[in-house]
C-alpha cells in the first residue's frame, strides 16, 4: 500500500531539513501508541533510528536503516526502511522528501508498507494516514517562518 501526504511550508528547503532532528522526530510521534526513542543517529544514509511503541498491554520494536540520502538544488530527501517491525508490519519503507516551491517548501511523506495480509493492508490504511496528516499542523507551525 501507498501513502502520500503533502505539507506546504514558507520556508527554505535547506531550513526544513536542518530542523529533522531527534526533536523533531519526537515531536511528530502521536499521542498513540506513545514512543520511547531508543536510538537517534539523525538522517544521512548509514543512520539508524530505533524505538519502542507501547501498546499498553505489550509493547513493539520498530528500528530503520536510513538506507538512501540525496541533496540537490530543488529536493532533500531521505528514506528509512524497517529492519525491525511490529508484527503488523511486513515491509515497510519511508520517503521523506523536502521540495523547493519557488522560495518555500513542501515537506512530503511517501510511504509504502505491507501487512501480513491484503485485507490488513487496507485496515491499516485509515490509521497509518491520520498517523502522518497529525504531522501537518506540527510541520507548519515548526517551519513556517515568522513575519
Amino acid at each position: 500500500m501507498k501513502i502520500s501526504i503533502k505539507t506546504e511550508v514558507k520556508s527554505s528547503i535547506e531550513n526544513v531539513w536542518n530542523g529533522f532532528t531527534e526533536k523533531l522526530f519526537l515531536s511528530l510521534a502521536p499521542p498513540f501508541p506513545p514512543v520511547k526513542l531508543n536510538r537517534f543517529d539523525g538522517c544521512l544514509k548509514g543512520d539508524i533510528v530505533s524505538m519502542e511503541l507501547n501498546f499498553i498491554v505489550f509493547k513493539q520494536n520498530w528500528t530503520s536503516l536510513i538506507s538512501e540520502q540525496t541533496s540537490t538544488e530543488n529536493e532533500i530527501f531521505f528514506i528509512d526502511e524497517g529492519t525491525e517491525l511490529p508484527f503488523f508490519l511486513k515491509t515497510w519503507k519511508h520517503k521523506h522528501r523536502i521540495v523547493k516551491n519557488e522560495n518555500n517548501a513542501a515537506i512530503i511523506d511517501e510511504i509504502e508498507y505491507k501487512t501480513p495480509t491484503i485485507l490488513t493492508d487496507y485496515l491499516f490504511y485509515p490509521i497509518l494516514y491520520a498517523q502522518f496528516a497529525y504531522r501537518k499542523p506540527i510541520y507548519k507551525k515548526l517551519f513556517n517562518d515568522k513575519p
